[in-house]
């Protein structure tokens, strides 16, 4: 981790806009402005935070290379805590990248993906929770996305895992004067106390655990896949959620062969739809290869929606898709409404046995098609309340080391239980709060922080 050094990006996306920013960082922040940068009016002291209006210049030609809007930000008022320049310019690969390298021949070096929010992180300004956050308000794919994002940026995680942290900090260092002082009868700790504490933390933590799926499913979206059986009318059903014509309809079998995936939002929440080939079997290598393709979304898959042709009535080869979905979170999706329906009785029974929500729809004339987004939509906000009211949206890397804190503290209660030696009970303790550390920074290694950095953007 080179924190000495001056680093400098592009921190806007290169294309036709109307302003792109080059970043710069670090010691040579000012010296390098100062090179390149010819101010409208002279400048008798840089001020911090002031915009000035100027031009770029090459250094070797002195020719202007674009009118700009420079600011300069003085440590430790920045967002890096560092010396930080930022050069507003007109936006375009040419002029963006001719004034970069101006910088970079300056003596910055080309910043790594992330490195900015990095050194904020090292240099303290903010914790390993807000860092990822900003991750996630970038990618946030709904306005609740965005929210809990911009919550977990204010400290809201950090916060809460600080509270844990002293709960444990100040179990342990109860359970740690037992092991210096165990003559002293101060130190002596009521067994039953130690245990509801213990059942007390897991509990709580538990709760942070279960809000995890939760966030992901606002801030990710809901991988949403499409299976059924051949003419069953899935593509129709993903034009008409999409409300365009993405995918091609044919009553001809198998015109469905590759993959066709697209988002929508449903009520504020972001779905991933895929559209699969129609299962059946088949001697064509390359419908055969849109099948095998279909059975391993599924099994990644969020949610599935199983569209039946209830025209038709229930085949064997629906009965086999639904076998496959019994363990997903799934909806039963009677298509065809507007023709005559071939369901039996016993068939309907078969389908109703799954427990699986089902709607009738026509994807032909869109009817049922909001009760249809209502059922997605209920099914995938189980616990939205908790999440919401508790603003709290822990991502997978804090899960697992909420998870890790959880069975050190089992370990630590089964211990207690069984009037094992306190010193065991200390160090169960102590790894949980380890774990708790993991989250925000305070332990943390090279490993983890290049797995978190390397999701951001150049420039951010």
């Amino acid at each position: 981790m080179f924190t000495e050094d001056t680093i400098a990006a592009i921190s806007t996306p290169i294309g036709k806009a109307g302003i792109g920013i080059i970043r710069i960082s670090g010691p040579l922040s000012l010296p390098i402005a100062k090179n390149i940068f010819k101010p409208k009016k002279g400048i008798k002291k840089w001020e911090s935070h002031k915009l000035y209006l100027g031009n770029v210049l090459d250094p070797k030609t002195q020719k202007i290379v674009d009118e700009v809007l420079l600011c300069y930000m003085r440590s430790p008022h920045s967002y890096t805590r560092e010396d930080v320049v930022e050069i507003n310019s007109h936006s375009g690969y040419m002029v963006l990248s001719k004034i970069l390298d101006l910088v970079l021949f300056q003596g910055a070096r080309l910043a790594k993906p992330g490195e900015f929010t990095l050194r904020a992180f090292l240099n303290g300004r903010i914790d390993l929770t807000q860092a990822e956050a900003i991750v996630d308000l970038v990618n946030a794919q709904s306005e609740t996305g965005l929210y809990l994002a911009s919550q977990q940026l204010k400290g809201t995680l950090r916060d809460k895992i600080n509270l844990l942290k002293q709960r444990i900090a100040d179990l342990l260092a109860h359970v740690e004067v037992v092991i210096d002082f165990p003559e002293e009868e101060e130190a002596f700790i009521f067994k039953d106390d130690l245990i509801s504490e213990l059942q007390g933390l897991i509990s709580d933590i538990e709760a942070i655990v279960r809000l995890h799926k939760q966030k992901r499913v606002w801030i990710d979206g809901i991988n949403t896949i499409i299976v059924g059986r051949v003419n069953a009318g899935k593509s129709s059903l993903l034009n008409r959620l999409l409300d365009e014509e993405r995918a091609i309809v044919s009553p001809i079998p198998g015109t469905t062969r590759d993959i066709i995936e697209s988002s929508i939002l449903i009520n504020g929440l972001p779905l991933k739809l895929v559209d699969t080939a129609g299962m059946r079997d088949v001697s064509d290598e390359v419908e055969k290869k849109g099948i095998s393709f279909a059975k391993k979304r599924l099994e990644e898959a969020d949610l599935v929606l199983i569209v039946i042709d209830q025209s038709q009535g229930i085949s064997k080869e629906d009965l086999e898709i639904i076998e496959m979905c019994k363990d997903k979170s799934s909806v039963v999706v009677l298509n065809k409404i507007d023709l005559p329906s071939g369901l039996s009785e016993q068939g309907l029974n078969k389908l109703i046995s799954y427990g699986f929500p089902m709607v009738k729809i026509s994807a032909l004339t869109g009817e049922g098609l909001e009760k249809l987004k209502n059922t997605i939509f209920d099914m995938a906000i189980k616990g939205e309340k908790e999440l919401l009211e508790s603003s709290i949206a822990p991502n997978l890397r804090h899960k697992e080391a909420l998870e890790s804190c959880l069975d050190s503290l089992k370990d630590a209660l089964t211990l207690l239980k069984k009037d094992s030696g306190i010193d065991l009970i200390a160090f169960e303790i102590r790894s949980a709060l380890d774990s708790l550390g993991q989250i925000t920074g305070e332990v943390t290694t090279e490993d983890i922080l290049e797995r978190i950095f390397s999701q951001f953007c150049l420039g951010k």
